[in-house]
């Protein structure tokens, strides 16, 4: 006998179909072993697939585990906000809740949900940040195939973590970051101590930066939009200087755009004592396919 899982295909970053990064959620992942759900997720090949499950927590609404094509990670932001898409258009959440939790690998991640927005637009607090290994600028201009002159002067290219580690290279313009073309083996060259999970690469503009990301060691040619990358954007551009340091303020990451799924990430800066204490990461999401999934019984 066989057993059926449903699953939604939602579009996340964005309010338009067919734009954004689309993410598979099974909304009732009960039963699933850990080896069918990274089949599932290497089956249906985005760059993240959600399975919930009920919270072992009182201060959650689920549980969620992210799936590469690859391998489980412990946090990711786009299946953060398109699962809680799902739980709240599936009334999973209560209905009067502007505020939730869900329990992933990293611990609680608090959802934010603007219920009197239309389309629907949500809100995850970042974990905390970690500024981790600087890397030799040269090496990786070197890895995407562009000359020294196209990196940001002054500016490291440097690991930062939100519980995903991603290297940050800040590029002159946004040219620069189109003109891009990851090369892994010499980006593996240039970190050989680290683990990475994606290269952010990234020019300052006025709304706050124009983005790719590119992530082959996870299975990922080119991500359309990250939003467990966006929290350390804002802490890097903070940090160096690209936007205002302080409490409250916004910027945006637009990413996506040279593959055609153009993505808006929304990011709000809280400070505590003079020190960053979190980044928001918002955006919205929109629901485009519902199917089923059939698998051997037991």
């Amino acid at each position: 006998m066989s057993r059926t899982f449903s699953y939604a295909v939602v579009d996340v970053f964005t309010d338009v179909p067919f734009a954004g990064n689309p993410l598979a959620v099974f909304p009732d992942a009960s039963g699933l072993t850990d080896e069918e759900m990274q089949m599932l997720a290497r089956e249906l090949n985005l760059s993240e697939t959600s399975f919930v499950f009920p919270s072992r927590r009182e201060d959650c609404a689920a549980r969620v585990r992210f799936f590469t094509p690859g391998f489980e990670v412990p946090f990711a932001g786009h299946p953060t906000i398109g699962t809680s898409y799902v739980l709240v258009d599936a009334d999973r959440v209560p209905s009067s809740a502007t505020e939730f939790g869900l329990e992933e690998n990293v611990g609680r991640v608090r959802v934010r949900v603007e219920r009197r927005a239309d389309p629907f637009l949500a809100w995850l607090s970042t974990p905390k940040i970690r500024f981790l290994e600087r890397l030799d600028r040269e090496a990786c201009a070197a890895a995407l195939g562009l000359g020294s002159g196209a990196l940001l002067e002054d500016r490291p290219a440097q690991i930062l973590s939100a519980g995903t580690p991603f290297v940050f290279i800040a590029l002159r313009t946004p040219h620069d970051v189109d003109r891009a073309e990851l090369d892994a083996r010499a980006i593996e060259r240039a970190a050989p101590r680290s683990t990475l999970n994606g290269v952010f690469v990234f020019a300052p503009v006025r709304e706050g930066a124009y983005s790719r990301m590119f992530a082959p060691m996870s299975g990922i040619l080119e991500d359309p939009a990250t939003g467990g990358a966006t929290g350390p954007l804002g802490a890097f551009l903070a940090t160096y200087g690209l936007i205002e340091a302080r409490d409250g303020t916004r910027f945006q990451s637009e990413q996506g755009v040279k593959m055609r799924r153009r993505s808006i990430l929304h990011g709000l800066l809280h400070y505590a004592n003079g020190e960053l204490e979190t980044v928001e990461v918002g955006g919205g999401a929109v629901r485009v396919i519902e199917a089923t999934v059939m698998l051997p019984g037991e």
